[in-house]
């Protein structure tokens, strides 16, 4: 699947499609369980505006997109890097394997042409991809978190821990920022709590275009932002962030990148 890219204050945006389809039976549940709050108004509605996001017998249908920002005579950033490969973290619950290298592939960049890796966080599906059968599939590149995101997964435990931020913290290519962070002239990394506490967005040029991760998950929560999601760490405060967000978009025209959306790029 190819979409077309943006420019955006002179910064290319790629959006690449990792892997689509529905949660795995662990993790599937109706669809006003995995968002509550939400109505049957909501969905009718959703299904006829957004079918894409639906599959056959009405289950929710992801999209799994990573973004690479080419910057014209400065580093090539890619935000998160999906699924990884069959036996990855993600593979308990997700359509694996994904197909991020081959998305690569197709735009002529390869893993080592990759300056900086921003992981929006640490759930499996945004970083497994980093490390592939316990090799740094980016070698040359910083991978950049917040250390609040560290610090939780450290509690939490997990696969992604063991499997991937310890080996890129090994090999010297984890790099733990707090708070907003410039990564070139024209792109900013920011915190965007809730959906894990340590989330973090990218914006480019003056609030013209926002990687948002999981800030918005569904496109039911671009109609009603306080709508929750059942997986989200504190939900008071991804509601807060996410209605916050938007607003400062929606003052400022500015175009939502979203990892799950059926569409990468959204006019919010």
């Amino acid at each position: 699947m190819h979409e077309k890219p943006r420019i955006v204050s002179g910064v290319e945006v790629i959006p690449l499609c990792d892997a689509v389809g529905p949660m795995g039976e662990a993790l599937r549940r109706p669809l006003d369980e995995t968002f509550p709050g939400t109505r049957p108004r909501h969905w009718e509605r959703m299904r006829a505006e957004v079918p894409e996001a639906f599959g056959p017998s009405g289950e929710w249908v992801l999209h799994f997109h990573c973004f690479l920002l080419r910057v014209p005579g400065g580093p090539t950033v890619l935000v998160d890097t999906g699924l990884g490969t069959e036996h990855s973290p993600a593979s308990s619950w997700a359509p694996v394997p994904g197909v991020l290298s081959q998305a690569l592939e197709d735009v002529a960049v390869s893993p080592e042409d990759v300056d900086t890796v921003v992981l929006t966080h640490l759930h499996s599906d945004h970083a497994s991809g980093a490390v592939l059968d316990g090799q740094l599939l980016f070698p040359n590149a910083r991978h950049v978190v917040q250390e609040d995101e560290v610090r939780w997964l450290q509690k939490e435990g997990g696969a992604v821990l063991d499997d991937v931020v310890r080996l890129l913290r090994e090999a010297g290519n984890l790099d733990e920022i707090k708070g907003e962070t410039r990564l070139s002239e024209d792109i900013v990394v920011f915190p965007t709590p809730g959906h894990t506490p340590g989330h973090q967005s990218v914006m480019l040029g003056d609030d013209q275009l926002v990687v948002a991760g999981d800030v918005v998950l569904h496109p039911v929560q671009l109609v009603d932002p306080s709508v929750r999601y059942a997986h989200d760490e504190d939900a008071d405060l991804a509601v807060a962030t996410r209605t916050d967000l938007l607003r400062r978009m929606r003052k400022t025209g500015a175009v939502l990148a979203a990892p799950h959306l059926p569409e990468p790029f959204v006019n919010v």
